[in-house]
């Protein structure tokens, strides 16, 4: 790694450091120590999502326009000032606004540090450089979480601002830390698509490999993310039994297999093609769907229960550190010259979409309707099998097969090479 691509990956680690103090403990601050409610608490979440939802069609193309830092540091000095107004707000009114704020600055800084890292890395390192990126975030978050849950007290909304006063240091940290950078100009894949101007949402509709990973991307997110905190764990506790312990096990089991595995999981995937890839986590996780039906419905043992539950998470963690090298450098390989930040960001957009309606449809669905929740994303993750497959039929050799860019370039030179299929 050059010395912007590890300030980058800092600044991931700082991000997502500063997140997992907050995420885990914002329904119990809102509903109880500031003593807003069960609506409001849902409220501030849904306001993330729209907050995310109004932003990210611009901040692609400001991106585009401006550049990904600009936007970046603009986007961290709001979600600075969003953390801290949480952390001080005491009315529904500013509790509300603040999280708007923050959910906004969040959101844009997702495809921002996204095409930084593809400004900073070539067709052979992306995908090592986006697995670097999903570890380090995942790292954050658990570290973050755990420092935070000892730190907080329930009876003290002091120690919640305390949390949220940490979050929006990290930001600002990470906006000291960004100021170092200094992009150099990526080199493209030959083989992706040349753009005629500036473009527009209108070109990026008319790139069909692209539409139809966004297609996928909605299925990925809808199907495994968005049921993570709604749908399977209302399933685990209403179906299946499971504790709130056993089910922060089960979370903590997701993290680990990430966070042990990825850079196994990286060498498997480096030299198979992505659409192949994401295929198989599409197989992987209707084994975890099924491993969850039978937590639920199998009639076993509770301890058994519990374990298999507890696999389905790790499972789920197995299937997203092979899409964390695959998918999000997949994003940048379509995009046209110049054009990665709308590219990143409207994958942002399908993905925050995706996490809007996967809760609001899984929710009542785990809770209530056991058997057909498990067989509806069962099917769900059969169909991210079929949807991968398609896309590979659009994708050129050197877009499903990025190491070819490599020996292509070799060749050119006169060496003879022999490239695996």
């Amino acid at each position: 790694m050059g010395a912007a691509m590890r300030r980058i990956h800092v600044g991931n680690a700082l991000s997502a450091f500063g997140l997992g103090f907050t995420v885990p403990y914002l329904y119990v601050y809102v509903a109880q120590v500031r003593g807003l409610g069960a609506m409001t608490a849902g409220l501030v979440l849904a306001v993330f999502a729209v907050a995310a939802l109004v932003v990210l069609p611009f901040a692609g193309r400001a991106i585009v326009r401006r550049g990904p830092l600009p936007v970046l540091l603009a986007a961290l000095v709001a979600a600075a000032v969003g953390a801290l107004g949480l952390g001080l707000a005491s009315s529904a009114a500013a509790v509300l606004s603040a999280a708007a704020v923050l959910g906004a600055g969040q959101a844009v800084t997702q495809p921002a540090l996204a095409t930084m890292i593809v400004d900073c890395s070539t067709a052979q390192t992306r995908s090592r450089a986006f697995a670097m990126q999903f570890f380090l975030q995942n790292l954050g978050l658990g570290v973050g979480g755990l420092i935070g849950g000892h730190l907080v007290d329930t009876s003290s909304a002091a120690s919640f601002t305390l949390l949220f006063a940490i979050e929006a240091a990290m930001f600002l940290l990470l906006v000291v830390v960004m100021t170092t950078v200094r992009l150099p100009h990526a080199p493209r894949i030959g083989a992706a698509p040349v753009a005629s101007g500036r473009g527009s949402w209108k070109q990026l509709l008319g790139n069909r490999a692209m539409v139809q990973l966004c297609v996928l991307g909605f299925v990925l997110f809808f199907a495994c993310y968005g049921q993570f905190e709604s749908g399977l764990s209302a399933y685990g506790v209403e179906a299946a039994g499971i504790s709130t312990s056993a089910l922060g096990t089960a979370l903590a089991a997701n993290t680990l297999v990430i966070v042990v595995a990825q850079f196994a999981v990286l060498r498997f995937v480096e030299r198979r093609r992505r659409s192949r890839v994401i295929a198989a986590v599409g197989l992987i996780w209707a084994v975890a769907w099924a491993v969850a039906g039978y937590a639920g419905l199998g009639h076993g043992s509770q301890e058994m229960a519990t374990a298999a539950f507890v696999s389905t998470y790790a499972l789920f963690g197995l299937g997203e550190a092979m899409l964390s090298p695959t998918v999000a450098p997949l994003v940048a390989d379509l995009a046209p010259e110049g054009m990665a930040g709308q590219y990143n960001s409207a994958f942002a957009l399908v993905k925050q979409l995706a996490l809007a309606v996967g809760p609001a449809v899984g929710g009542p669905l785990g809770a209530s309707l056991h058997a057909p929740y498990i067989v509806a994303f069962l099917l769900f993750s059969l169909g991210i099998t079929v949807l991968a497959v398609r896309l590979g039929r659009q994708l050129t050799d050197v877009q499903d097969r990025p190491w070819l860019a490599k020996s292509r370039v070799v060749a050119r030179g006169g060496a003879s090479v022999s490239a695996d299929v």
